[in-house]
């Protein structure tokens, strides 16, 4: 076990058993090392095919209902990861009732839904544009382009809760497999 310096802030030093070298390098996740993860929200393509996105992670397992991954930073404080966006792919409403999310766009266009109570509302963002959604609120989005469309995607939390889909959606009836 390595021995860990804490500061008051929370952050954590180098452990002392690493070189600078190795301790930086276990800090990276390098995109020559990443895969496209088509099965993290395998569950809801098998219910339609209009659902299929790739999560490529970085900093822990996000969301998806991935339990780990060996190949990420670990996560401290927030997940990083990026999602391929199939054209014509759909990610359905849900919501994280424990954590802020951050959508933003590489590349492509896509139409972002957001839905408090009786209030619903449209928006498109393009690329470089970034959305911050609160806990609580559902968000899902379209890719109406002829393209696929790249975004990264934030959650400020190591380990988020796994979202629920509103209880008129056919996808909040679909049970997911453990991972």
């Amino acid at each position: 076990m390595s021995e860990t310096t804490t500061l008051a802030s929370g952050a954590k030093m180098k452990p002392e058993n690493l070189s600078m070298e190795e301790w930086v390098e276990s800090r990276i996740a390098r995109f020559e090392g990443r895969k496209y993860d088509w099965n993290a929200l395998k569950f809801q393509a098998d219910f339609d095919p209009k659902y299929r996105r790739a999560q490529m992670r970085y900093i822990g397992t996000g969301a998806t209902g991935v339990a780990s991954d060996t190949n990420t930073v670990p996560a401290e404080h927030f997940t990083f990861s990026t999602m391929v966006l199939p054209s014509k792919c759909e990610g359905p409403l849900h919501l994280h009732d424990d954590v802020e999310e951050v959508f933003f766009m590489l590349k492509g266009t896509i139409t972002l839904m957001i839905q408090d109570g009786d209030q619903y509302y449209e928006t498109v963002l393009r690329e470089r544009d970034l959305i911050s959604v609160p806990p609580g609120i559902y968000r899902g989005l379209l890719n109406h382009g002829e393209e696929e469309a790249l975004m990264c995607v934030m959650l400020g939390t190591p380990k988020p809760h796994i979202p629920s889909y509103p209880e008129d959606h056919p996808l909040s009836k679909v049970k997911r497999d453990k991972k």
